[in-house]
């Protein structure tokens, strides 16, 4: 009985693994058709990555989506930590209240944050653009931040900074030195789903830009209305970035535990 679990199990795995990247495999196979065809490859040729580079909205577009997804991981990274740690040291109404409207953003439909950041940026008459879609993404990044950020902290003991500063370190040097390592985990994975959120966003990118400034999404969805391949050569070229960056996350640390290992065991020796 047993057995059978276990091979039903990993069936299941199996068909879920298939199911998920299976459509990556196919889209990766065909940005090297060398014909428009969608559905029968043809021929290998690389001319779809040609007219990729040599379109220059789709360059544009992927160049705004990746600055926009960089400055708003960074900026959402540091707010959400701050106001993680500063909630830490709150009292538990005021963390109880800032937490259940942290959550409300991320549970309320990106549809309606859309139409709602839309309509501050028409109230305030500021003009929509770059700038528009860069504070939007940073508005619904930050709370994924504070939601990763705040387990690690309520996990640490409560007196590790006032110890910290209790042997003579500065608030600052408590924060960056005591309390930031032990949650690190914590704000990398935060930074990770904010990189990723800004990365994927469309409807409030859609809904916030203007001047012609778009990001790779609505690019997509743009180019999407007719049949173009070229589709397919930008989406893999997203996909082997984030393999890298993910593949550089995940290496780096280990070097790093290796060293650190190799040192331990220098001192001991």
């Amino acid at each position: 009985m047993k057995k059978e679990k276990r091979i039903f199990g990993s069936l299941l795995m199996g068909l879920t693994v298939i199911f998920f990247y299976l459509p990556i495999v196919f889209m990766v196979i065909f940005s090297f058709n060398s014909s428009k065809s969608l559905t029968h490859f043809e021929g290998f040729s690389t001319m779809w990555y040609e007219k990729m580079f040599a379109n220059r909205d789709m360059m544009e577009s992927l160049y705004t989506t990746i600055i926009i997804a960089l400055i708003a991981t960074v900026v959402s990274t540091i707010i959400g930590t701050i106001t993680a740690i500063g909630l830490s040291k709150s009292k538990k109404l005021v963390k109880r209240l800032v937490m259940q409207l942290n959550d409300f953003p991320i549970m309320n439909p990106e549809i309606v944050t859309a139409i709602g950041l839309m309509l501050l940026f028409i109230t305030f008459k500021i003009e929509k653009g770059f700038m528009t879609m860069l504070l939007a993404h940073i508005a619904f990044c930050t709370p994924y931040v504070i939601l990763s950020v705040m387990p690690k902290i309520r996990s640490l003991d409560p007196n590790l900074a006032d110890a910290a500063m209790d042997l003579g370190a500065t608030p600052w040097q408590a924060l960056t030195k005591v309390l930031v390592p032990q949650i690190t985990p914590g704000i990398v994975s935060g930074a990770l789903i904010a990189f990723t959120m800004s990365f994927d966003d469309f409807i409030i990118s859609y809904f916030v830009t203007g001047g012609g400034v778009k990001n790779l999404s609505i690019m997509v969805y743009t180019m999407s209305k007719r049949v173009n391949p070229s589709i397919n050569a930008i989406s893999t070229l997203v996909v082997v970035l984030i393999t890298i960056v993910l593949i550089v996350i995940n290496i780096v640390p280990l070097i790093k535990a290796r060293k650190d290992k190799k040192k331990n065991e220098k001192a001991f020796s």
